[in-house]
């Protein structure tokens, strides 16, 4: 069965769905989810560029960055180094970073375990094959975080993917935005708000929403953040996502008005048609990285750095990487390196944020000159 009919036999079942319900489904369903249907779907030949398809440059800066994380857990008597990586997909990110790590850090390379967690079976089932010369180091994959993690959680764009709530203000006072069914078709309508959830993460933002403003609220990020948190026994959780500090009053100082949920095909983002095709598009939504802060110090963690891609890989030796020759590899380094800190592209756009948990306050280099713009 595609998977519209089985949307509107359950709006038809049980009433409109939540955008998150929504999403869950169009994203993750296990057979006809965007995920489901192919092991990568960023590329060329994908619907949209993350940092790891500009080449190995991305997982080379970050294996540095794990190789100082090494050290300080080494300095606390740790004898092996846990590398869980969330959304791992196919598994390329984790392939660079170890191709990294055995060239340059081989004290890191030597104790590191690798954990990959990916709810995509397609996905999975391309990691060994990418994994193969690192095939020792892969402790397990699976889709869900492990437990007693001493070392690292990475994450990179995975929780601009989870699914978000939609709010706006009417002239009744909030409603949630859902998606209800008209013969076959499928149409935005308002319902109350879903859960008493939704309204406490506003809350808990301070930030009225304006109105006619549609605000995106990620309980499903808040709540990854928070098992992460319970997943990391010692280390550092490191993700990598776009969005903004949107403390601000929603719809004036927030992200934008209209919301931040758009769909992408092809590699064009095509705002205002996230219910078409539901399981042929990518869905996203902007990040609210103060809700992500706060669900994280909640859990236990401390934030060692929130700032742009460009500033944290720049203060990892970018540069120093960069070859000055005229030859095809050079000039391919070049514009990787260039892709990756671009203003208004992944640079500025993608955000970093560093967090520690019983590893007390240490000044990593990543974090050393960087800003959030």
């Amino acid at each position: 069965m595609p998977l519209l009919p089985f949307l509107v036999s359950e709006i038809r079942a049980r009433g409109p769905l939540t955008v998150a319900r929504f999403m869950e489904l169009a994203l993750y369903h296990p057979e006809w989810g965007y995920y489901a249907g192919a092991a990568q779907r960023s590329g060329r030949r994908g619907d949209f560029f993350t940092s790891v398809d500009v080449g190995p440059l991305f997982g080379q800066l970050i294996a540095a960055q794990l190789a100082e994380m090494w050290g300080i857990l080494r300095a606390r008597g740790a004898a092996a180094f846990d590398l869980v990586e969330a959304g791992a997909g196919n598994g390329r990110l984790a392939r660079d970073v170890l191709d990294a790590a055995a060239a340059e850090h081989p004290d890191l390379y030597r104790v590191v375990r690798l954990t990959l967690v990916e709810r995509s079976e397609a996905a999975r089932r391309a990691q060994a094959e990418i994994l193969a010369p690192h095939a020792a180091h892969v402790a397990a994959t699976g889709e869900a975080l492990p437990a007693g993690v001493r070392g690292v959680i990475v994450a990179n764009e995975l929780l601009d993917a989870m699914p978000v709530h939609v709010v706006t203000r009417t002239d009744d006072g909030l409603r949630e935005i859902a998606v209800g069914e008209r013969d076959g078709v499928l149409h935005e309508t308002l319902v109350p708000v879903s859960s008493e959830a939704v309204l406490e993460h506003l809350r808990e933002a301070g930030a009225p929403v304006g109105a006619g403003a549609r605000v995106e609220v990620g309980l499903a990020a808040g709540s990854w953040m928070r098992e992460a948190a319970a997943a990391l026994d010692e280390g550092f959780l490191l993700v990598f996502d776009y969005g903004g500090d949107y403390g601000g009053d929603y719809g004036e100082g927030g992200p934008s008005p209209e919301g931040t949920l758009v769909s992408y095909r092809g590699h064009t983002a095509r705002s205002g048609r996230w219910l078409e095709d539901p399981g042929g598009q990518d869905l996203t939504a902007d990040v609210d990285l103060g809700s992500l802060r706060r669900a994280a110090e909640a859990g236990g963690l401390t934030t060692l750095g929130i700032l742009d891609q460009t500033y944290f890989l720049l203060s990892l030796g970018l540069a120093d990487r960069v070859e000055t020759g005229h030859d095809r590899r050079a000039i391919g380094q070049r514009l990787a390196a260039r892709t990756l800190i671009m203003p208004g592209g992944l640079g500025s756009t993608m955000k970093a944020m560093v967090f520690g948990k019983n590893v007390g306050t240490p000044r990593l280099g990543g974090t050393a000159s960087g800003r959030l713009t």
